[in-house]
């Protein structure tokens, strides 16, 4: 019991890292340049963190074991689809303002779709591994889980008072 206590004392604080480091400014070391930015590699090895972070929270038995490839392709597919989405979304921010707003339904629809289908496809991997965990096992994933949650939280409410501060908010006019 005790190793294992300390197994989720250490993952919180490596769960704090990607928070920590998603939180720096634009101008910290570490940041794409210019844009305050994660790279692809810097976002994938952000990933990697998590994944390593949950399993070895959960610490699995060999049974087990084999239901976690597809939750960890699951969560790496996520991972995957957003990088691309908010790559997207930055490119359209710095193109011209002329928006259709009917255009921008439909593609808000599609992009919507499209997260709700790999949500779906991450609780079906998670449920046959999730069945098999014991007690012990479920409440350490809601401690991580619950960790992850607080920091993405205060990592948005972070990133939207650095976006108050700047004086280019008021061009950010969307028809919704």
């Amino acid at each position: 019991m005790r190793s294992g206590i300390i197994g989720v004392v250490a993952a919180l604080f490596v769960v704090g890292a990607p928070v920590a480091y998603a939180q720096q400014s634009p101008s910290s070391p570490g940041n794409a340049p210019e844009s305050g930015q994660l790279s692809q590699t810097d976002f994938k090895m952000l990933t990697d963190i998590r994944v390593g972070v949950i399993k070895a929270a959960l610490q699995l038995t060999p049974e087990q074991e084999k239901l976690w490839p597809a939750v960890e392709e699951a969560i790496r597919a996520r991972a995957d689809m957003r990088y691309r989405r908010l790559a997207s979304l930055r490119e359209r921010m710095g193109q011209a303002r002329d928006i259709d707003p009917v255009q921008f339904y439909r593609q808000r629809a599609d992009v919507l779709a499209d997260r709700a289908a790999s949500l779906r496809k991450l609780a079906d991997a998670w449920q046959p591994l999730y069945q098999s965990l014991t007690s012990d096992q479920k409440a350490r994933l809601r401690l991580v889980a619950i960790h992850a949650i607080e920091g993405l939280r205060a990592a948005v409410e972070n990133r939207g008072m650095a976006m108050d501060d700047e004086d280019d908010i008021d061009s950010w006019d969307l028809p919704y």
